[in-house]
């Protein structure tokens, strides 16, 4: 905690937290003062209490004490239950208020599919359009429902500025909502121990205006408008969670490095050798389990991307893993002729989530 108020010190709301982005966190750090200050009282009172009796009933030499019997004080006892009770009953209705709050998103709330997987979050648009910046994007002073599921471990997204967290479960789907109220780019951690890469699963959410936020669905409805499959595939190696199981300098990680594997021999268990081609590439993306590298955990760790990576994305990781590979020898130029346009052709108009209250405006074309 220190270390977040020191690296906050010009943007803290508040003596113990970061500063506030987000509609219910003033209710997180209200019912946290609540509590913080009713326990430095009853701290306070106790230690006064007891240095006062130490003082008060010290033995003094030569003084004879009387010893009397304990008496009992009914209204002393029906103090002492009544007041813990009713503050427990307020901590209680706050905090379950506040709960509620939390879990019960406003109606027609823009959703965005969050997948967590060792060791990166994966944010999805629209059921189908994945950040193409690692990054979670979302319009200010809109509410937002994110949908979490896990590939593989228990993980935990959170969001201190919003003040909100949430568990990620493999096998079942969590939801929660928040609603930015200022712009601006904000830390995203995993709050539960995943693996050793555990705390390099970080990220940003970035809160933009609603213009902007229509640009960013506008793009990655189509990055074929504007990026080489070379600068797209790159741009999915770091963002996709394939850098946190393959180096591209030639280290061994938990999966192979993709530096020279493209046009190599590879060693496959039970299946004897094979050369790293197009076909192998896209069944390994999208059937991990089909034709595992020899020398790696069997089953492999790594997650099918089936329905999370069309054949325009595939293709775009083919071609970067081929630009690091000296066993390429062909031309990357003519690459992007290749492109299947019904892959990934973005739409007329992309949709923007509806400021709350107001209709949802045409996304620039």
């Amino acid at each position: 905690m220190l270390t977040a108020i020191l690296a906050e010190t010009q943007k803290l709301s508040s003596f113990w937290m970061p500063e506030r982005a987000s509609t219910v966190a003033a209710n997180v750090d209200g019912l946290y003062d609540f509590i913080y200050y009713l326990s430095l009282f009853f701290f306070l009172l106790i230690t006064f209490l007891l240095v006062w009796f130490c003082i008060k009933y010290r033995h003094r030499e030569g003084v004879v004490e009387q010893e009397s019997a304990a008496g009992h004080s009914t209204a002393l006892e029906l103090t002492w239950t009544i007041i813990p009770t009713i503050i427990v009953l307020v901590i209680f209705y706050l905090g379950f208020r506040g709960f509620i709050n939390m879990m019960v998103e406003p109606p027609n709330s823009y959703e965005v599919l969050v997948t967590g997987r060792t060791w990166n979050w994966t944010f999805t648009y629209e059921g189908a359009y994945p950040s193409d910046d690692g990054k979670l994007h979302i319009p200010v002073n809109t509410p937002i429902r994110f949908v979490l599921s896990s590939n593989d471990v228990i993980h935990s997204l959170f969001m201190p500025t919003f003040r909100v967290k949430k568990d990620v479960v493999p096998g079942r789907y969590n939801r929660f909502w928040v609603e930015a109220t200022q712009i601006g780019e904000y830390e995203i951690y995993c709050a539960e121990y995943c693996g050793n890469l555990h705390s390099q699963m970080l990220s940003k959410v970035v809160v933009e205006s609603p213009e902007d936020f229509a640009k960013f669905i506008a793009r990655i409805k189509d990055w074929t408008i504007g990026k080489t499959p070379l600068e797209a595939g790159e741009q999915m190696y770091k963002t996709r969670g394939c850098a946190q199981c393959h180096s591209v300098d030639g280290s061994t990680l938990i999966g192979p490095s993709f530096k020279n594997m493209f046009g190599s021999q590879v060693p496959i268990v039970g299946q004897g050798t094979i050369t790293a081609d197009e076909n192998y590439v896209h069944e390994s993306i999208l059937y991990p389990q089909a034709k595992i590298h020899q020398g790696f955990p069997m089953p492999s760790p790594m997650p099918s991307f089936l329905g999370q990576l069309n054949d325009n994305d595939i293709m775009a990781i083919i071609s970067y893993m081929k630009s690091i590979s000296v066993n390429f020898k062909g031309d990357l130029a003519p690459y992007k002729q290749l492109l299947k346009k019904g892959a990934a052709t973005a739409p007329s108009s992309a949709t923007q989530p509806p400021k709350s209250g107001t209709a949802a405006p045409a996304a620039p074309k």
